[in-house]
């Protein structure tokens, strides 16, 4: 702007492409330079604060992590029955000289450590209600009921195998039952065929034993007379 305004020179620089006279191009390179200074100061300061608001998320995410990871140590340690204290005050003691003691959290700050031992605290009553003990019995409970699920699921499938064997053994006497009757019904038709036959022989057969009769009768007089 100085330059423009005529209080200070233009920057003065000579160039020329292969044999073509040389020109003062530093009028260009100066302008070139102002327009990239001032692109700079309005990206940089944008750019540092967006560095700025990463940075801190990524320490409270780190921080968070932190305090998670802990509060389920402690958590864990406290549904095993590690912790006995009962008061608030003495309970957050018990819990930080354990989350302090413990090899994978000492290059935690303190702050941290406090904080993951009052949640525990909070917690207390959770980790009573679904403690290690209490769990395992449940889970033992479970086991035996599923147990005597898959059992009683074998004896249906047990049942109804026998029950097949049983319909398919009734389908099976129904057929022979029903041969047998067509059996018996064809033994009888041919029996109603043979009765005449036999009632005719049998109606024949007391004619003639009579006819022979009466001649017997008819000859014993005269062998009385005689």
């Amino acid at each position: 702007m100085l330059s423009a305004l005529g209080v200070l020179p233009w920057l003065s620089m000579h160039a020329g492409f292969g044999v073509g006279s040389a020109i003062d191009a530093g009028v260009y390179i100066q302008i070139g330079l102002t327009c990239l200074v001032l692109m700079l100061a309005f990206y940089l300061p944008a750019n540092a604060r967006m560095m700025a608001l990463e940075n801190n998320h990524r320490k409270f995410a780190m921080n968070m992590y932190d305090i998670a990871g802990a509060y389920q140590m402690a958590h864990a340690a406290d549904r095993s029955g590690a912790f006995s204290l009962r008061s608030e005050f003495d309970a957050v003691k018990e819990r930080m000289a354990f989350l302090r003691n413990h090899p994978d959290l000492q290059s935690l700050e303190p702050e941290i450590l406090e904080l993951a031992a009052q949640m525990s605290q909070v917690s207390q009553e959770l980790a009573e209600t679904y403690g290690d003990a209490k769990v395992s019995r449940a889970r033992t409970f479970l086991q035996q009921r599923q147990e005597e699920i898959e059992q009683f699921q074998r004896r249906i499938e047990d049942a109804q195998t026998i029950q097949h064997e049983l319909r398919q053994w009734t389908h099976d006497v129904e057929i022979e039952e029903s041969i047998a009757k067509s059996q018996l019904k064809r033994l009888r038709d041919e029996l109603f065929e043979l009765l005449p036959e036999l009632s005719a022989q049998l109606q024949s057969s007391p004619d003639s034993q009579d006819s022979g009769a009466s001649s017997v009768i008819a000859m014993s007089p005269p062998r009385a007379a005689e």
